[in-house]
């Protein structure tokens, strides 16, 4: 039997958090050279200009898409783009969220309105596009595969950073449930967890520091982007025709030795003192 398990020739898909440089740049990238139509949504057109017009330059089958998934109208504007995209509709990649350095801090100075942005950038992000695709598909008849991005946060305790494991967390959660949900609808839902990521938003407070990652992670190096979005194409292909509701951390086997954080509990990623200072205050 003749089969091309890597193809997604015809297919629409949808990607969050497209326009950053990182995970979902390289997932609009590689998921286009693989002949998929890619709505690369970001809501900064300075971003798109910067990562996504060169991959269209190609000649790749991208639509760029300024929005803000995290409100109504940016998923109604995104569902519109994905409506008048030449080929059918299959799926999404929920990218969209992490956290500024400015998030970690101790829990007990965690506010209402830090806990509600961190879960309204991460968590409901990612339900809300998903509903939104998942409406079109189910009202279409039509199969298809949703990919979110939690991280090893979600995994496991993150100290300094609750709200954001939280809500990375409660992704793989959402992910179980809407497994069960919409199998019988042929839909599947699936996550990756990433660990520590080389991204031009992880920068911002990771430095590059060979012997720490020898120490801390299996592999003894942090992961290219390439690396995580081949996870992701991985459970929207065919590849992964029986796995639902599974979240996959894609981490070098940092979870297996789990030796990052300090003698204060803080991660050995930090870049500087003074941000450690800053976030055990």
């Amino acid at each position: 039997m003749d089969r091309t398990f890597l193809k997604f020739d015809g297919r629409i898909i949808v990607v969050s958090g497209a326009a950053g440089g990182g995970i979902g740049t390289s997932s609009t990238r590689m998921l286009a050279e693989a002949g998929a139509t890619v709505i690369a949504v970001s809501r900064s057109q300075e971003k798109i200009n910067k990562n996504i017009a060169p991959l269209m330059e190609k000649g790749l089958s991208i639509v760029p898409v300024v929005a803000d998934i995290s409100t109504d109208e940016g998923v109604a504007a995104t569902m519109e783009q994905a409506r008048r995209a030449k080929g059918t509709l299959y799926g999404c990649v929920n990218v969209a969220g992490g956290a500024a350095g400015s998030t970690w801090m101790r829990a007990t100075r965690v506010t209402r309105s830090d806990w509600r942005a961190l879960f309204n950038q991460n968590l409901e992000t990612m339900f809300f596009l998903t509903q939104a695709v998942v409406a079109e598909l189910r009202d279409k008849h039509l199969p298809g595969s949703i990919v979110s991005v939690s991280s090893i946060s979600g995994m496991n305790s993150a100290p300094y950073h609750l709200a954001y494991g939280a809500a990375k967390s409660a992704i793989v959660a959402v992910t179980r449930t809407l497994g069960v949900e919409l199998a019988l609808d042929n839909i599947r839902v699936n996550a990756i967890a990433p660990g520590t990521t080389i991204t031009p938003g992880a920068g911002a407070y990771i430095e590059d520091n060979v012997e720490r990652d020898r120490h801390a992670i299996a592999m003894g190096r942090r992961a290219h982007a390439d690396e995580q979005a081949g996870a992701i194409l991985f459970f929207l292909s065919e590849l992964s025709s029986y796995i639902t509701g599974q979240t996959l951390l894609v981490d070098g086997g940092l979870n297996l030795k789990w030796t990052h954080l300090g003698a204060d509990n803080t991660s050995l990623f930090l870049k500087d003192e003074g941000f450690r200072a800053a976030i055990k205050r």
